[in-house]
C-alpha cells in the first residue's frame, strides 16, 4: 500500500486506537482496541491463537498449563480468542480453561464452521458452542472458504436471530486470495481473517485496502509463520531503535508491524508458554509505528 493509500485506510476510522485498563510486562499506559466497523465492538490488537498449541487432548497437566496462558491473558486484557473444529480437541481446551476460570469478563469468542452442507455446519457449530460452554459466539467464520456460499446464508440467518454477533470468512498460509476478495467484495461480512506478516506482505496489493473500503474488520493469522519467522531472526539483535517503538523482543517487532496496518483489527499469535504471552500482549501497548518506520522495519528484516 502507497502512503496515500495507507492515509486513506487510516482516516476511515479503521486505524482509531482506544485503550482499555490493563499492561503487559514493563508497559506503561492501558492495551490499545479497534472497533469492528459493522458493529463498533473494541477488540484488543492482541487476540490469541490456538492452532495446534490448544490441542493438546484430555491430558491434565497439559490442559492446566493452557488455562494458565488464559489466565495470564486475560490478566493483560485480552479478549479475542480463536479456534476451530479443525484444531483437533482445542475447542475443548478452551471449554475447559473457561470453565476453571469463571469465565472471565470481556471475551470474545471467535471459532470457525468447517465441513460441507448446510445441516452439518449447523450440527459442528452447535457442538463447538457446547464444547466452548461461553453462550452464544462473538464470532463465527467459514474455514478456508469451504463451501462458504452455503456457510454464509446459515451465518446470516443466526446473526439477525441474536444466534451470532458477527460473520467471518478465511483463509491461511496465503492462499486463495482472488476467491477471498471476490467474497468480501460481494457479501456483508462482519470479519475476515487472513494471513500477513512483516514477509508476508501480499495481502496490502488488495485485500487490505478492500477490508477497508467496505468496513469489514481484519483479524491476522500467522503473524510469526507459525513461529519460523522468530526462530530465524532470534539470532539477530533487534535495531537499536526498536525501544523507540516500544520493542524489546523480535515477537514484538514483528507485531508491531503488523498492528500499525490501518485495516488490522487484531492479530492472533499463539502460544503454549505464559511468559510468551506476556510478550506478545505488550505488542498492545504504547505506540505504533508510522508510515515511515514500518518501511524502515521492512528493510531492515530483508537486509538480516
Amino acid at each position: 500500500m502507497n502512503r496515500r493509500g495507507f492515509v486513506a485506510a487510516a482516516a476511515t476510522g479503521l486505524a482509531s486506537a482506544l485503550f482499555v485498563p490493563g499492561r503487559a510486562g514493563g508497559s506503561e499506559g492501558s492495551i490499545r482496541t479497534r472497533a469492528i466497523p459493522s458493529s463498533g465492538r473494541q477488540v484488543p490488537l492482541v487476540g490469541m491463537g490456538t492452532w495446534i498449541t490448544f490441542n493438546v487432548g484430555a491430558n491434565q497437566t497439559l490442559r492446566d498449563a493452557r488455562t494458565d496462558v488464559l489466565r495470564r491473558f486475560f490478566a493483560l486484557g485480552g479478549g479475542l480468542i480463536d479456534s476451530s473444529p479443525m484444531y483437533g480437541s482445542s475447542e475443548a481446551v478452551i471449554g475447559y480453561g473457561l470453565d476453571r476460570l469463571s469465565h472471565p469478563q470481556g471475551l470474545f469468542s471467535a471459532t470457525k464452521v468447517w465441513t460441507g452442507g448446510r445441516a452439518d455446519g449447523i450440527a459442528q457449530m452447535q457442538h463447538s458452542q457446547d464444547l466452548w460452554n461461553a453462550g452464544n459466539f462473538d464470532l463465527m467464520q467459514i474455514h478456508n472458504m469451504l463451501d462458504w456460499e452455503t456457510h454464509f446464508e446459515t451465518l446470516q440467518a443466526w446473526k439477525a436471530e441474536g444466534r451470532i454477533g458477527h460473520t467471518g470468512i478465511t483463509t491461511s498460509h496465503g492462499r486463495r486470495h482472488g476467491d477471498l476478495e471476490k467474497a468480501i467484495a460481494s457479501q456483508p461480512f462482519d470479519c475476515v481473517q487472513l494471513t500477513y506478516n512483516i514477509v508476508d506482505r501480499q495481502a496490502e496489493n488488495r485485500l487490505l485496502p478492500l477490508a477497508a473500503e467496505r468496513g469489514i474488520a481484519v483479524i491476522v493469522n500467522r503473524p510469526f509463520q507459525g513461529g519460523h519467522l522468530v526462530d530465524r531472526l532470534r539470532g539477530y539483535k533487534l535495531p537499536e531503535w526498536a525501544p523507540e517503538i516500544g520493542c524489546s523482543t523480535w515477537a514484538q517487532f514483528l507485531l508491531k508491524f503488523i498492528l500499525s496496518h490501518p485495516a488490522v483489527t487484531c492479530a492472533i499469535p499463539a502460544t503454549t508458554q505464559v511468559a510468551h504471552m506476556s510478550e506478545n500482549m505488550d505488542a498492545a501497548f504504547g505506540m505504533l509505528p508510522d508510515q515511515d518506520i514500518r518501511a524502515r522495519m521492512i528493510a531492515h528484516v530483508a537486509n538480516l
